[in-house]
């Protein structure tokens, strides 16, 4: 039997690796920390070209490009549905190709979606078919969480794994509202190509460049995937495909999932649909808010909580934090509902505070939930559920992009959506409490 094949079935603690107490102190703690931070960067820059669209999206309208309120949901709909199918196959690359080659390669097809869309802005001609197609690759960003995030689990011992995998997770969030914010920022300097004329109701008309939008972040992905190639190492797991469907025997891979679901499903899906959500809802009020103002704050507020809670989750357990997230989410599902068919440019506030509270326990369950996983699970399998289950999860600016677009326009508000959301919140809440947290349950954590 080997070292990986003894780890992995939990009958013994192997030379070598990090739970090895002798190993981590000695060599594997540096290996450890410096893979962490060395993919982190990799994997910030992925959510920031994940998200560019969310923001690039609520512009194009004011620069020319006619498209209907449907139509700019389902083009921050792409790169989820993108993001959610390519993490089923980055699930399985880390044990098969390996840390290096997979990090290194996948941030740079990173720089495909920043060039596309750096030319497509600047062409009025540009089709509303390439526009998908270049919403779908931004996905490519998305995809890479569930080959990153398992392979930083792989190496770190279980007692550490929730605070590693919280920073890692929290500083990658954080690309989400660095997008958000600074999109507005750099859109206002001529750097390279030409400049668009942007006309939006109800103010003057200026000048643009839209393309910096996408622009902003090559040279950074470039430089990501260089150190990854050079600095990596490859884990200390090794299996082919077939070896790792064992985890769909297990009916807690698909728990875990559902609860993903609900955090994380909730912070990228709410993240994705926020710029359009506020500009559809308060937008119409004169004196209402500009999205790009405010959008990139629900993001920031996710992912500062997710750091902060991975350190609470590795102290307090894991399902306990799950818990406290899912009944934050279900009270502020239902609280939002109260503002979101506004009157008046006076309920902003409420709608905006019930929607930070959105993110905030978003962000909370997206720490606990990667504590419980490591516990649930052996160690490669974790790496497996842990890709498996953000993957399913990362469809979530998907389904909350089309759905908001869809109920909006058939009802004129959100309102039915965030009901939806509460009951799913509800029923996940009841599954984390019989499964991991009561008194006696199978798998406490």
């Amino acid at each position: 039997m080997s070292a990986t094949q003894t780890l992995a079935e939990g009958t013994a603690v192997p030379q070598g690796t990090p739970e090895d107490a002798a190993y981590w102190e000695g060599k594997g703690k540096t290996v450890a920390w410096k893979t962490l931070w060395v993919t982190t960067f990799a994997l910030f820059l992925s959510f920031s070209t994940w998200f560019m669209v969310s923001a690039i999206v609520v512009k194009l309208a004011g620069i020319g490009f006619k498209f209907d309120k449907q139509q700019l949901f389902w083009l921050t709909a792409m790169p989820g549905l993108a993001a959610g199918t390519l993490r089923i196959v980055h699930t399985f690359l880390i044990p098969v190709f390996g840390t290096r080659k997979t990090i290194a390669v996948s941030t740079l097809l990173l720089a495909l979606p920043c060039m596309g869309w750096y030319m497509a802005v600047q062409n009025p001609n540009t089709s509303y078919s390439t526009f998908m197609a270049l919403a779908f690759l931004a996905g490519l960003g998305g995809g890479n969480f569930s080959s990153f995030m398992p392979s930083t689990s792989l190496f770190f011992p279980k007692r550490s794994q929730g605070t590693a995998l919280g920073i890692q997770a929290g500083i990658g969030n954080f690309g989400v509202s660095v997008a958000q914010f600074l999109i507005p920022a750099v859109i206002g300097v001529l750097w390279l190509g030409t400049g668009q004329s942007l006309n939006e109701k109800g103010k003057p008309t200026k000048e643009i460049f839209l393309q910096n939008a996408a622009l902003v972040w090559l040279p950074f992905v470039l430089l990501a995937a260089i150190i990854a190639w050079f600095a990596l190492r490859d884990v200390p797991v090794k299996a082919n495909f077939r070896e790792q469907l064992d985890i769909f025997k297990e009916k807690h891979t698909w728990f875990m999932t559902l609860l993903y679901i609900m955090t994380f499903g909730s912070f990228s899906g709410y993240s994705a649909a926020f710029p359009l959500l506020i500009k559809e809802t308060y937008g119409k009020f004169p004196g209402g808010p500009d999205p790009l103002k405010f959008a990139f704050l629900g993001p920031l507020v996710g992912a500062l909580v997710r750091v902060a809670f991975g350190p609470v989750s590795d102290k307090l357990g894991g399902a306990k934090v799950t818990l406290f997230s899912g009944l934050g989410l279900l009270a502020c599902a239902l609280g939002v509902t109260n503002f979101t068919h506004p009157s008046g440019v006076e309920q902003w506030n409420g709608f905006l505070w019930m929607m930070l509270g959105l993110f905030f326990f978003s962000g909370v369950g997206n720490a606990s939930t990667f504590k419980q996983m490591p516990m649930i699970f052996p160690p490669r399998q974790a790496g497996g559920v842990i890709g498996w289950t953000s993957a399913i999860a990362a469809y979530g600016p998907f389904i909350f992009s089309v759905a908001f677009g869809a109920i909006i326009a058939s009802t004129g508000a959100p309102t039915a959506f965030f009901y939806g959301a509460a009951t799913f919140y509800a029923l996940c809440v009841v599954l984390n409490w019989w499964f991991y947290t009561r008194r006696g349950c199978e798998k406490p954590c």
